[in-house]
């Protein structure tokens, strides 16, 4: 063996890799969908949605909670509309919420009996701007295919979108069961997660079909094929993704409480987005007893952000703290900066047009601190332990001043926002 040929070789580039750039892979090509005043697929960015879990027929509570998500950043909200009473209390809901000036487009969930329900309130039909049907529980046996279509009918009627999303927990038992058959004959049976996968994906897709032979245009369709595992919903999608050219909603289903919940989403729709495939997504998370619901469409703006897909609110690093950061005032600081900024985006969202690409760094202490405020547009370095009790700020990469004494938290967020008026205010030239 030669010397040569005993030195590790380089590995060859992965094909599905071509590009040494860095970044997501170019958007999925998809027909675009409009949901309202709201653009979904096409060369529109990945749009933020949530759900209530309010009692749709409580209309205070539902539109209170539907400000409340739309404050939060959600373009698009879903409600239940699952009875009599829900369904004659939307259009109140909606009127509502213009009243105040909320104009989100309203989506609704209809399991079982939503053609009854749009039948008998119109006002109902009128005022949602998408309907979500499950074509695994729209209708059983022969009635599926009737009431199916019905609800396609009313969507052509109002010139609604509709969503046509199947889910794992409802998968269409008939058609589950016609492709078991269909894969005991083969020369080469697949495995059964493989059968359930493609019952999932030819429910949606076959449902789309439908819904275009009876008249529905294929640019008021979206589909989705929600999962509850991650590496199922990453081979559901890629699967998807590669057989149609209909906007996509990504969502991990009962994803969970917490941080399972969070990662388990992030990890699935991640690697989907970084692929380019993906045009709407929810965080589906199961709230923490008094929690708001509006966490959710933090974590979905925040996963967009930190992949660089969009920006919603200026994004503070922060040094995660070791042995020379004992006190934990950098800690407190970072959280008050970040609560502040996120506060004031509302506000500076409107007048303060391109805030939100705005980069902070509190730092805690000398080893990182100098070097990461210096790579954030305003950052500050807070002295470790056995430090002078200085605190340098830099603002645009250049040292600026030092904070000293009891009031350095107050000083730096009135610094934040002097620079947000100087940079990105109307008077600057920021709109």
């Amino acid at each position: 063996m030669s010397a040569m040929s005993a030195l590790p070789q380089p590995v060859p580039p992965c094909r599905s890799d071509p590009s040494p750039s860095f970044g997501p892979a170019p958007r999925r090509a998809t027909r675009q969908v409009r949901i309202g005043g709201v653009a979904v697929g096409g060369d529109a960015p990945v749009v933020v949605q949530s759900m209530t879990n309010t009692d749709t027929a409580d209309i205070p509570a539902t539109s209170r909670q539907i400000a409340e998500l739309w404050r939060a950043g959600s373009e698009l909200v879903r409600i239940t509309v699952n009875n009599a009473e829900s369904a004659a209390a939307v259009p109140r809901i909606v009127e509502r919420l213009a009243m105040q000036g909320i104009e989100v487009p309203i989506i609704g969930d209809f399991h079982y009996n939503g053609h009854q329900l749009l039948a008998t309130e119109p006002a109902c039909a009128e005022a949602l701007a998408k309907y979500r049907i499950n074509p695994g529980n729209v209708g059983f046996g022969r009635k599926r295919d009737t009431q199916f279509a019905q609800l396609i009918e009313f969507a052509i009627r109002y010139g609604k979108p509709v969503r046509i999303g199947a889910n794992w927990g409802s998968l269409d038992q008939a058609l589950a069961a016609r492709l078991m058959d269909e894969n005991a004959r083969r020369a080469e049976p697949w495995e059964a997660a493989r059968v359930l996968r493609e019952a999932l994906i030819r429910s949606a897709l076959d449902s789309a079909q439908r819904a275009v032979e009876l008249g529905l245009p294929a640019e008021r369709i979206v589909l989705s094929c929600k999962v509850s595992g991650v590496q199922e919903l990453i081979a559901v999608y890629r699967d998807l993704a590669g057989r149609s050219d209909f906007a996509l909603h990504l969502g991990l289903t009962e994803a969970g409480i917490g941080s399972k919940g969070i990662v388990a989403s992030c990890a699935a729709l991640a690697v989907l987005m970084q692929e380019g495939i993906g045009d709407t997504i929810r965080i589906s998370l199961t709230p923490e007893p008094g929690a708001p619901r509006t966490h959710e469409v933090v974590v979905a703006q925040e996963l967009l952000q930190t992949m660089g897909l969009r920006a919603f609110t200026p994004m503070v690093t922060a040094c995660p703290g070791c042995g020379r950061t004992t006190s934990e005032f950098f800690q407190e600081l970072a959280g008050r900066v970040q609560e502040h900024v996120r506060a004031k985006m509302p506000e500076w969202r409107i007048s303060h047009p391109g805030a939100e690409n705005l980069t902070l760094a509190v730092m805690g202490c000398v080893v990182n601190g100098p070097g990461e405020s210096r790579h954030a547009d305003i950052g500050i370095s807070l002295p470790g332990t056995g430090e002078a009790p200085s605190a340098p700020v830099f603002i645009d990469g250049e040292k600026a001043l030092t904070l000293r004494g009891e009031r350095i938290a107050e000083e730096f967020v009135a610094l934040v926002d002097d620079y947000v008026d100087r940079r990105y205010g109307r008077a600057a030239g920021g709109g």
